[in-house]
């Protein structure tokens, strides 16, 4: 565990510091992190996924169907228990409860999926389905599904009629994945001589996407209340806990467990807190939520690379 500290996480948590002293001295702002993690959501992880993709079979991606099964149950699960605790136990609105639960009920899986797992378990072809499969739902299922809740009116107080769904599939890191595993059902081979093209800018997708998050770390003033500790605590505690309960449960393999787990103990979602800012919602509690979860994952992801291994070897 201490060489995977020293050689893994602690580089991580060193890049997040230098973006957090960039950001706190003015050298990049909110803005500037904002633009960074679309280069990674748009541009870097989308190459990151299809080039990890085309590199299984066909018979990989169909034996991962009950890992996209128990994916699916991690999220709306998360989702649900943000939703109503939001809704119910703190007394907010469905718009507020929404945003919350796009923030907590979701991880940063499309902005630092790679940047934690591939260090941890290196990157193979299984970290990047893993990655895909979870960064898929939480863009075609999850934050279509909290917008559709929010389902904000314009400027006449007409609702907006844009179907949430198609308008996430257009999204790069939703589309480009779709195709690499459309080219792996087909059998159609994609030219190796290609690689080093998308391999260029895939390999920025972990240092640019910690550098941001210690930026929008620097930004925010925190607010420290029984809501965002509760928020961090369902984030980086109760959600992984259910990844590994439910991946026990369903029997996948060991390692994709842990991946699973380390996976829902990521900070929480970045897009839930953009679309708290586009229409001024849930902003405060939200982004102090995302920054204390980025705070402490720093003892969340040790824990649960730890924990997770002993509990799963119990088990099986």
């Amino acid at each position: 565990m201490k060489q995977v500290f020293l050689n893994d996480l602690l580089p991580i948590f060193v890049l997040l510091v230098f973006g957090y002293i960039a950001g706190a001295r003015n050298r990049f702002t909110e803005d500037n992190a904002l633009a960074f993690n679309k280069l990674v959501l748009n541009y870097a992880l989308p190459a990151a996924l299809f080039i990890s993709i085309v590199k299984t079979d066909r018979a990989m991606l169909f034996s991962d169907i009950t890992l996209t099964l128990v994916s699916t149950l991690i999220l709306l699960i998360g989702f649900a228990i943000s939703f109503f605790s939001c809704l119910l136990l703190f007394k907010h609105s469905k718009q507020e409860a929404s945003v919350a639960a796009m923030i907590t009920g979701s991880p940063t899986v499309g902005v630092l999926g790679f940047a934690i797992l591939d260090p941890v378990y290196g990157a193979g072809a299984t970290t990047g389905i893993v990655v895909a499969i979870v960064a898929i739902i939480q863009h075609v299922i999850i934050i279509p599904f909290g917008i559709y809740l929010f389902h904000p009116a314009d400027e006449n107080g007409n609702k907006k009629h844009t179907n949430p769904v198609i308008a996430a599939i257009k999204e790069p890191i939703v589309i480009v994945p779709m195709i690499a595993i459309i080219l792996v059902i087909l059998g159609i081979k994609f030219p190796t001589v290609l690689d080093p093209s998308l391999n260029l800018i895939a390999y920025t997708k972990s240092g640019v996407a910690i550098f941001a998050a210690g930026i929008t770390l620097s930004v925010y003033k925190l607010q420290l209340s029984k809501e965002v500790v509760y928020n961090t605590f369902l984030k980086l505690f109760v959600m992984p806990f259910l990844a590994l309960l439910l991946g026990i449960m369903f029997n996948l393999q060991k390692e994709i467990i842990q991946m699973l787990v380390l996976i829902s103990a990521l900070p929480s979602s970045i897009s839930g807190v953009i679309v708290g800012g586009r229409y001024q919602t849930y902003l405060k509690i939200g982004t102090s939520s995302l920054a204390f979860s980025i705070l402490f994952f720093a003892l969340a992801a040790p824990f649960w690379i730890m924990s997770s291994g002993y509990i799963i070897d119990w088990f099986y």
